[in-house]
């Protein structure tokens, strides 16, 4: 890496510390249970000292950023990770599906929701937004060990899902495999998508929920509810709540 980049980071660090505080440190270093260090700084500063380097930086080539990032993320510092996932994303244009590898580097490293997310639907779902290759790659992902990708793949989808339901079979199949998952981010995750597809789709949603309604646990089911019909919703849960009595009996 350019000694450069270095440089650039060290002045990034000064700059998130100096934005931070004690307080806020200790209490979201608490609340995401993370193991690396907080500066305290919130989310509106972060991504504004993101866009504000994104534009007066438009000359830093993407070797220079994916250095940048590597460097701000081996400092194990949850405030220089979130803002270099953040300036990724204020340049994902000059990204490209054979830059996934990069980036699922970080989605390993990351171990929490809090990144993971950003990455999954900022960076990664634009990044390979018109490639050839990208359901293969979700796939590859829907199937990984690590959680944490597994949720990527199904993230990823969520940006199209809001727009329409192009993507949906693919997402369906993903959250079918992982259905009986006991992860509770992995069953956050999927009813997190059917809840932003429901505003848009309440039928398709209702309808994929009718035969899972029974085995889908609280926080899937919760979340897939929120936005349907109160018709839907009465008779979702009643489908529940049969499926509790002919198991009690």
């Amino acid at each position: 890496m350019k000694l450069g980049m270095v440089a650039v980071a060290d002045e990034l660090a000064i700059e998130m510390k100096a934005a931070g505080s004690e307080d806020r440190a200790v209490n979201e270093k608490r609340y995401l249970k993370s193991e690396i260090q907080h500066y305290g700084v919130n989310v509106p500063t972060i991504r504004k000292s993101a866009r504000r380097f994104a534009r007066e930086r438009r000359s830093l080539t993407k070797t220079d950023l994916i250095g940048l990032t590597t460097e701000l993320w081996d400092r194990d510092v949850y405030e220089l990770r979130k803002l270099a996932v953040n300036i990724l994303a204020a340049r994902i244009e000059i990204f490209c599906v054979n830059d996934v590898g990069f980036v699922e580097g970080l989605l390993r490293r990351s171990h929490t929701w809090a990144l993971i997310d950003d990455l999954a639907i900022n960076v990664v779902a634009p990044m390979i937004l018109c490639a050839s290759e990208a359901e293969r790659v979700r796939a590859r992902w829907s199937e990984d060990d690590d959680f944490w990708v597994r949720r990527t793949a199904m993230l990823a989808l969520l940006p199209g899902l809001r727009r329409g339901v192009e993507g949906w079979e693919e997402f369906a199949r993903y959250a079918d495999a992982m259905f009986d998952e006991e992860e509770f981010f992995i069953r956050k995750a999927i009813g997190w998508v059917l809840r932003e597809v429901s505003k848009h789709s309440p039928d398709l949603v209702f309808e994929w929920m009718k035969p899972r309604a029974a085995m889908a646990s609280s926080v899937t089911f919760r979340e897939a509810v929120k936005y349907l019909s109160e018709d839907q919703r009465s008779r979702l849960t009643e489908l529940r709540k049969a499926s509790a009595r002919r198991t009690r009996s």
